[in-house]
């Protein structure tokens, strides 16, 4: 039996630079962290030739041919898995339409876990590649690559996609003091909706292509870089500033970011105290994030009392594998 635990991430600025529609012509970056939620996926040896495979669903078939969920079915052919072998998983966050890159951290904790049953060592960065491997080019997901990374990965990184399709992950160097009141001062909240990343991205898609959006994109990508450097002089005091600007940009460059919803959720946010945010994820739902004052949280939690707050900390490792027997 063995486990492995892959952290959700939570990306700040610069999402959607990472699309290779955008990548490939400019070059993206985003400054993301890991944070502490995560995905569990337990792969164990099956006492007959079968394949097990259970998530929101339980799945029992004899080949690999036969899996009906196509990240599972496509990793195990990556790795070449053929049968006699279980595979669970279990989320701390509801497991899609989040925001939080969850699908993305199953197919990186996926391969990690079968990498390891076929007792073999995987770095991040090959675990990050496969896994945009089997979501872009297998499965044909059009979404884009900083997710995989975040997980392979964990912490606090500014992470560039370069139009060679290279991808460079630094870590944002600053001080404990920093970072602690980083976390502090931003606050988590779930609305409740749900909607499929995906679907959001591949309506992104064709708008990413004129000028107008492309012209909001290099400044999110300026944005990212802005935001890595006031980090590293542990300089906060732009944090909700560069946020706020990244939002109204996000939501100016593509359909379906946000709703009438969300957007009167985040000016009640405003006036009570947040300095900036932003729709975890492609947008649409999931998380909303602010960044305010510690003292004015309670505010603001009041002026959004149809939302739920989510204690949410930073994660400083990627996929690791917890358990080995």
């Amino acid at each position: 039996m063995i486990i492995s635990r892959t952290p959700l991430r939570m990306s700040f600025v610069g999402g959607g630079s990472d699309l290779p529609a955008f990548y490939r012509r400019h070059g993206g970056a985003v400054v993301s962290t890991a944070i502490d939620k995560y995905v569990y996926v337990n792969v164990n040896q099956k006492f007959d030739d079968g394949i097990r495979v259970a998530y929101s669903k339980n799945e029992e078939v004899t080949s690999v041919a036969q899996v009906e969920h196509p990240l599972v079915r496509a990793a195990m052919k990556y790795v070449g898995l053929t049968g006699g072998i279980e595979i669970t998983t279990i989320a701390d966050i509801p497991s899609r339409g989040t925001g939080l890159g969850s699908s993305s951290s199953f197919t990186v904790g996926l391969l990690h876990v079968l990498n390891a049953y076929k007792g073999r060592y995987v770095s991040g960065e090959q675990l990050a590649a496969d896994s945009c491997r089997i979501e872009i080019e297998i499965c044909g997901e059009p979404i884009g690559k900083q997710d995989q990374y975040a997980a392979a990965y964990g912490g606090l990184n500014l992470i560039e996609f370069k139009p060679d399709d290279s991808v460079i992950v630094s870590p944002i160097i600053c001080d404990r003091a920093t970072l602690a009141q980083l976390q502090e001062n931003i606050l988590v909240l779930y609305t409740g909706i749900t909607r499929s990343a995906s679907e959001v991205l591949r309506a992104q898609t064709g708008a990413e292509a004129n000028a107008r959006n492309e012209r909001a994109l290099k400044r999110m990508v300026e944005l990212a870089y802005d935001l890595r450097r006031e980090l590293q002089k542990n300089n906060l005091a732009a944090f909700g500033e560069i946020l706020h600007e990244n939002w109204v940009l996000k939501k100016g460059a593509a359909v379906g970011v946000s709703s009438s919803e969300i957007d009167g959720w985040y000016e009640a946010a405003r006036a009570a105290g947040a300095a900036g945010g932003k729709i975890l994820g492609a947008g649409g739902g999931g998380f909303l994030m602010l960044y305010a004052p510690r003292e004015r949280h309670s505010a603001i939690t009041a002026a959004l009392p149809m939302l739920r707050p989510v204690s949410i900390g930073f994660e400083p490792l990627g996929s690791r594998i917890i358990f080995y027997h």
